[in-house]
């Protein structure tokens, strides 16, 4: 049975992030009142200023002419995500993502993909890959991922022929490019978590 990734590094146990953190942020960025508005605008000038290089790939896709239910998911979960990473391990353990280490990770994701697609025999994917590493995360990005491609699974089921039900339909390539920009975030913010005093990288490997 073949679950591991073979092209991506494993993420150690000291850089996971946990449920509650993402449930409790996701209560936040419900909040609509001003004083959580505002908390949400400073939160994106800190993800631009702490991880340039990762805020500017998350823009590029963002920036694409997109489908406005997928555009809306990805603002939300890339700040999410980059919210509970600051919020479980902070400045102190948190680094800069490079530009090569982006580079790397997103040729990482590329050979893992090409690898699966090359083993049709295999019953896991990329999915299943990431979610072994970040399963908390994964979890929640799916919980919205499904969520937003909802009206597309049922849109026109009660429709009558010639009206505009089908116009409001999501575009799933649109919500798979976001999914896979976030993938990204995760990854590249797992690897940039520094270990604990006594754990080591290898921990996860060893215990896995």
């Amino acid at each position: 049975m073949w679950v591991r990734g073979a092209a991506i590094r494993p993420v150690p146990r000291y850089a996971q992030v946990d449920a509650e953190t993402l449930e409790l942020i996701e209560r936040e960025l419900a909040n609509d009142s001003p004083e959580s508005q505002g908390e949400l605008d400073s939160a994106f000038v800190r993800f631009e200023s702490t991880q340039p290089h990762l805020a500017d790939a998350i823009s590029q896709v963002l920036s694409k002419p997109l489908d406005d239910t997928a555009l809306a998911l990805g603002y939300f979960l890339s700040i999410a995500v980059w919210l509970a990473f600051e919020r479980t391990f902070g400045d102190a353990r948190l680094r800069k993502v490079s530009e090569d280490a982006l580079e790397a990770t997103e040729q990482a994701i590329k050979l893992e993909e090409e690898l699966r697609a090359a083993h049709g025999d295999e019953p896991f994917d990329l999915d299943d890959v990431v979610s072994i590493e970040q399963p908390s995360v994964l979890a929640f990005v799916h919980e919205h991922v499904d969520a937003a491609l909802d009206p597309a699974l049922h849109a026109g089921s009660e429709s009558e022929p010639g009206d505009d039900a089908g116009d409001q339909d999501v575009d799933v390539e649109d919500v798979h490019g976001v999914y896979r920009a976030i993938v990204l975030l995760t990854l590249c913010l797992s690897h940039a978590v520094l270990p604990v005093d006594g754990a080591t990288r290898g921990s996860r490997e060893l215990i896995a």
